[in-house]
């Protein structure tokens, strides 16, 4: 037993070791992996193993095979998919509650689980301005945010006409009425499936020019009714008028839900609240720490003003689940088995405080302003007004634009996806990580100009011939 803790303790110093060794060179390395270090994966596989290895083995296949061929979306050079890296805090108590290895479903299982949840989500309530007393859970991330706030909806608005959907399920059940914005979230869309209100039955309500729903153009809705708005278009970073809509939903009878997978964290910040005005009129909300936190993945958030109607739709009951006189995290998740989540966004919290969170969200908006004032001035076309981290670019037709992307993506330096909006396609920059500073992005805009300068030289020749 001795030998074996020490073996152990020699693992764990060595894990330590090499992950300390990646995260050093996150700000030197190419943003994706080279084509022969993908090929290396192959040392991953092959038949399985017919006896025991050393972990320590183990561990140093997985290093030196796959560190290589991650994408260092961790690092300060990533402006893809709204993805930021993890602050410190979080990472290394992402690694402490590794070695705990709870299961949160009920507070005898994990006490320190359980009191971390209330902790963190009462603090959110703060941040994010919504009713006091709101209830809330811990997810995947995003999509299942989107799924467990809507099946609080969904349960809400039936129980009111009269149907009891967890016992009776919908067959029979009053047709729900579900509206989006027709810049509505995939996730959103795959939330509704999974709930079994169909992803393309649903009422779209037209947007404008930057993807908010026209509050005028909600039609007139009846009981049963859901309204799904948005805080945080993907591609521009705008909000719908969500008090606006709030106020026309509510006099129908319909539930209004948010989806704020990275748009409600402006709310931290003092200097861009305003962006996010009226979500607390809503009745339910989704969010997600990995993407403006900068938290560990999985970190989804789900909050219900009525913590009631979020138990009614998520609670389970057996003989063996003994749950206390306090609140049970398996009664508001969609999880029974789960692990302690609310580790790594206490830590970001605790180690950011109001006013470090605060900062970085206004300096990652700042530098997506830095994006688009040095794009522009080098001659391309911003299509979307920067209030928020995401910048939308165009270098001229479609064909030179794809080029642009393509070569920026193979190049290394930095990292940043592509998109379609209102017709024309573009660069999208999507910058969240706390790691990025100003000299990155001075060198990013570089690289991108000089990629946008060639490719459209490229173009010129093609077109000459």
């Amino acid at each position: 037993m001795h030998e074996h803790s020490l073996a152990g303790h020699d693992l764990w110093t060595e894990a330590a070791g090499r992950a300390g060794r990646f995260l050093e060179g996150l700000g030197e390395r190419a943003v994706v992996p080279s084509p022969e270090a993908i090929r290396r994966l192959a040392a991953l596989g092959g038949p399985l193993p017919e006896g025991p290895e050393d972990p320590r083995d183990v561990l140093a296949l997985l290093d030196e095979a796959g560190s290589p061929a991650t994408v260092a979306s961790a690092g300060p050079r990533y402006f893809g998919f709204v993805t930021g890296g993890s602050l410190p805090a979080p990472l290394a108590c992402n690694w402490l509650a590794g070695a705990w290895d709870q299961n949160v479903g009920f507070r005898v299982m994990s006490p320190v689980g359980a009191a971390l949840e209330e902790v963190v989500l009462g603090w959110l309530l703060q941040i994010f301005g919504l009713p006091a007393g709101s209830g809330g859970t811990f997810v995947t991330g995003a999509t299942m945010a989107n799924l467990t706030a809507l099946a609080a909806a969904r349960h809400a608005v039936l129980c009111q006409a009269g149907w009891d959907v967890e016992t009776q399920g919908l067959f029979g059940a009053p047709p729900i009425t579900v509206a989006v914005g027709d810049e509505v979230h995939v996730s959103v869309l795959k939330a509704l499936s999974l709930l079994g209100l169909g992803r393309e039955r649903v009422l779209r309500v037209p947007a404008d020019g930057q993807g908010r729903m026209q509050a005028g153009a909600l039609p007139a809705l009846q009981a049963p009714a859901i309204v799904c708005v948005q805080a945080g278009n993907v591609n521009t970073g705008a909000t719908d008028p969500v008090a606006e809509i709030c106020v026309r939903a509510h006099a129908a009878g319909a539930w209004v839900h948010v989806d704020g997978a990275f748009g409600l964290w402006l709310a931290a910040s003092p200097a861009r609240v305003h962006l996010v005005q009226g979500i607390a009129e809503a009745d339910s909300w989704a969010t997600d720490g990995h993407k403006w936190l900068n938290v560990p993945y999985d970190s989804g958030l789900a909050f219900c003003r009525e913590p009631g109607q979020l138990r009614a739709a998520m609670a389970t009951t057996a003989a063996y689940l003994v749950a206390g006189e306090g609140r049970e995290p398996d009664h508001y998740s969609p999880e029974l088995s789960r692990r302690a989540r609310a580790v790594e966004v206490w830590a970001a919290l605790r180690s950011l405080g109001r006013s470090g969170l605060a900062e970085l969200i206004e300096r990652t908006c700042g530098h997506a302003a830095h994006f688009a004032e040095g794009l522009r001035s080098a001659g391309y076309e911003i299509l979307n007004e920067v209030v928020a981290n995401q910048v939308l670019v165009s270098f001229g037709d479609a064909e030179t634009t794809r080029r642009v992307i393509a070569e920026v993506q193979a190049g290394g330096v930095c990292w940043a996806g592509s998109t379609v909006w209102h017709g024309r396609t573009a660069m999208r920059i999507s910058v969240s990580c706390w790691a990025t500073t100003s000299e990155d992005v001075e060198r990013c805009v570089a690289e991108i100009a000089s990629a946008a300068r060639r490719a459209g030289a490229a173009a010129q020749r093609v077109s000459a011939a």
